[in-house]
């Protein structure tokens, strides 16, 4: 459906973004965006792909409401990437790197480096339903994978970034660990 046949359907008082308040978001946006493609990705090659293809797509696309723009670009920018990486059907040869290189290395950026590490399911797993609070459900539709996996995926990656993080097992402290990389 085009903008024109959507703004008639909506009506005249319909509140839809523009491409350049579009490329206005992506640009006020740009490093939580590139943070969350580097997170699914795990590789600054991939994540810069699935930031290009996102923009494009964005543009291209359909007419989205200004109060959901960043969603949509988020929705894009995820299903590029899992179109690129594949996480549930990934292989364990996947190229990964860390989020910096050199000597300088953060807290922030060694726990951004501890979610790359994971498995991609599990890695797509948590970022989407940790960080961007996706459902169960909805991280099943999206990865093409069951619920039960969903749950288990989730679990084993919660086990995998607690055990460098802290020896403790309640889950609020689990997601404590996630909770704190910047965004």
């Amino acid at each position: 459906m085009s903008r024109q046949q959507m703004s008639k359907i909506a009506g005249p008082r319909a509140d839809f973004v523009s491409r350049a308040e579009l490329c206005k978001t992506f640009e006020r946006e740009m490093k939580p965006l590139y943070l969350l493609a580097f997170l699914l990705a795990a590789n600054h090659k991939d994540a810069e792909q699935c930031f290009a293809a996102a923009l494009e797509e964005t543009l291209q696309g359909q007419a989205v409401f200004k109060d959901w723009a960043l969603c949509w670009i988020k929705r894009s920018l995820i299903k590029n990437a899992i179109g690129i990486v594949s996480p549930a059907r990934a292989a364990i040869t996947e190229i990964r790197e860390p989020w910096t290189v050199g000597p300088q290395e953060t807290v922030a950026g060694c726990r951004i480096d501890t979610v790359t590490q994971l498995m991609p399911l599990e890695r797509f797993v948590s970022v989407l339903s940790i960080l961007e609070r996706y459902s169960g459900r909805e991280c099943s539709i999206l990865l093409g994978c069951s619920t039960a996996m969903v749950a288990e995926a989730r679990m084993r990656a919660l086990l995998g970034v607690v055990a460098p993080v802290a020896p403790t097992s309640t889950s609020e402290a689990r997601e404590s660990a996630f909770m704190e990389i910047p965004a």
